[in-house]
Parts: structure tokens; C-alpha cells; sequence
């Protein structure tokens, strides 16, 4: 898999999306800037300029017509994917670490910070996907994260609950409608932050990471624990990939967690592990700094992934991908 270098950001990638038809995606970094790429060539199809402060996050809506973008300036921004005209600001008390479109594009949920007095907060608003229509500034739901604050955040099938991981390790449970607190599990090690929550094509169950140095699948529906991946590195991003059975992790030691005697140092890999088996089958490796964000095309024909390097480098699956059958060299090995 030759990857393909895109060269758009200054700073330190925070997020990649792509649009649900995998043909174009979008990266944000602490540069202040978005930038839209066709994902075939990686092109780059235009920027969208606006935030005034380190972008941290992006979603699409279905359609693909309104992006979504979070930042440390307060604020949530609607923009025209077609033009990058801005169509809509949306104020909020503090920095906007996560958003994310529900599953039908009809709602946004914002996850801010916790800071000058403010506890952190998820917040819900109503979305009407036109770029001409007024969008309401007003939230339709505000959960306040009284415990530990919410690091990510979203949708689960139907958006019949709000799923948010916590700096304490935590996964919650929220009634999608409501807002209540359904459940709340300590999947993560006590003090370590989640710092990534992706779903599966159907949203009946998701995936985190952490800073513990794990990842685990988890359903939607009870917080059942379903996978646990152990890696050597702290984590900072998890994804599924469509078709076949396998997750991929990203994260790396910062260069001032690196000491003197540690081998290996950095750990800069995109690591593939069987979804089902839990074991780890490969390493892609190519960023000069920590993984800070992965995506995987939901066509199931790819991966990006962003580095505190600066790079978003996108890989296709060759034909060797689409041929691995582990499962049958499994069984032959126990055999």
C-alpha cells in the first residue's frame, strides 16, 4: 500500500472524516483551517476558513451538503460543503472538542471543554440539512457531564442513545431523547482518558481508545465489553473497517513521554488487529510523529490517518487486503 501525502496543514492533525460515499475527506488541524481532498488522488478540492482558534474536530452530514466543525474559539460552524461558504455560527461557553451528525442527519451534538468555571457539557441542536434554511441557535438538549468530563461523543443506531467517553476512562450511556443518564461503565483504565470513538456501519456497537494503552469494542446497546486490543503505546484513535474483520489503532509516545532507555521509541504505526480474534496481524508505518486521528472509508477501500507530523497520508487497500484470510490460517495453524 503506497501511500498518498497530503500536504495541507502546519500543525498537528486533530481529525479526518469522510463523506459516507468515501470519495472525498476532509482533515482538521490546530491551524485554523479545513481542508476537503478527493480521496482517490488526493487532490485537494478547497478549504474552508473561518474558526479563530486550533480546529479539533469535523463531521459530515449524509448528504453531503453541511460540514460541521467544532474549535478552540467557542464555537460550532456550518459550512456549504459545495461552496465553503459559512452558513451558520453556533456560540458555545467553551472549546468544542467533538462533533458528529446523528444517523440521519436531522441532529449535531457538540462536546465542549471543561474550563473557566464551565463543566464540560454535551449539546444537542436541531439541524435542517438545506444551506439555505435558518438553523436554530438555540440547543435542543444540553447533558452536563457532572462527574468526569466527556473527551468524545456520538450517535448510536436510530440516535436512540448518546454514547460519550470520559477523561476518567469511563464510556456513558445518555437516552438520545432525553438526555438521562442510562448507564455508565469504567472501560478504561481510572484516570485515562478515552481519546477516539468510532461506530460500526450499523452504529450497534463502536469502538475507543485510550491512553491506557488499550482499544475495546463495546455495544451500544449495554456497554458490554466485547474486544480488548492491548497494544505498547498509548492510543489516541481506533476505527472499524467495512468488509473484513479487522480494527486499526493509532497513537505513539510524545516526544516528552519518550525516555532515554525506552526501546523502539515513538511507535508511530497504524496497527491493524483482527476484530474478531483479537490478535495483531500488521503494521503500516510512514508518520514521524504520534497518530493523532484515523479514518477508514466506509466503502471499506481505504484508511487515512493524521499525524502530529502535520501529514495526512492515504492509503488504498491492494489486492493482498481483500485476500487475507486469517481466519483459515488460524485454523490451519491449530491444526
Amino acid at each position: 500500500m503506497r501511500p498518498i501525502l497530503l500536504q495541507g496543514h502546519e500543525r498537528p492533525l486533530t481529525q479526518i472524516k469522510y463523506t459516507k460515499d468515501g470519495d472525498i475527506l476532509f482533515s482538521t488541524a490546530k491551524d485554523q483551517i479545513i481542508c476537503a481532498w478527493f480521496s482517490a488522488n488526493g487532490e485537494r478540492l478547497g478549504t474552508y476558513h473561518g474558526h479563530q482558534g486550533a480546529l479539533w474536530t469535523v463531521d459530515i452530514d449524509p448528504t453531503t451538503t453541511l460540514l460541521a466543525s467544532g474549535a478552540a474559539d467557542n464555537t460550532v460552524r456550518l459550512w456549504d460543503v459545495r461552496t465553503g461558504k459559512c452558513v451558520k455560527v453556533l456560540e458555545l461557553n467553551t472549546a468544542v472538542k467533538r462533533v458528529e451528525f446523528s444517523e440521519d442527519g436531522t441532529q449535531l451534538l457538540a462536546v465542549t471543554e471543561k474550563r473557566m468555571g464551565f463543566l464540560g457539557t454535551i449539546v444537542v441542536f436541531d439541524i435542517k440539512i438545506d444551506v439555505d434554511a435558518e438553523q436554530s441557535s438555540e440547543p435542543a438538549m444540553t447533558i452536563t457531564c457532572d462527574e468526569s468530563k466527556a473527551t468524545v461523543a456520538g450517535w448510536s443506531y436510530l440516535s436512540k442513545y448518546i454514547i460519550a467517553g470520559h477523561e476518567d476512562g469511563s464510556v456513558s450511556q445518555y437516552d438520545g431523547k432525553s438526555g438521562e443518564l442510562l448507564d455508565n461503565y469504567p472501560a478504561h483504565e481510572d484516570g485515562m482518558p478515552v481519546t477516539d470513538l468510532q461506530w460500526s456501519p450499523d452504529r450497534t456497537y463502536f469502538i475507543t481508545s485510550s491512553k491506557d494503552k488499550t482499544a475495546k469494542v463495546i455495544s451500544a446497546r449495554n456497554l458490554e465489553v466485547l474486544k480488548t486490543y492491548v497494544t505498547d503505546t498509548p492510543l489516541n484513535t481506533a476505527t472499524i473497517t467495512p468488509k473484513k474483520d479487522f480494527v486499526i489503532l493509532g497513537g505513539g509516545q510524545a516526544a516528552i513521554d519518550v525516555t532515554t532507555t525506552s526501546s523502539r521509541q515513538g511507535k508511530f504505526e497504524a496497527r491493524f488487529y483482527h476484530r474478531i480474534f483479537e490478535d495483531e496481524i500488521g503494521r503500516v508505518k510512514g508518520h514521524f510523529g504520534p497518530l493523532n486521528t484515523i479514518a477508514v472509508d466506509p466503502q471499506g477501500r481505504g484508511y487515512a490517518s493524521g499525524g502530529e507530523d502535520g501529514y495526512v497520508r492515504v492509503h488504498h487497500f491492494d489486492k493482498g487486503y481483500f485476500d487475507f484470510m486469517y481466519e483459515v490460517e488460524k485454523e490451519q495453524a491449530r491444526g
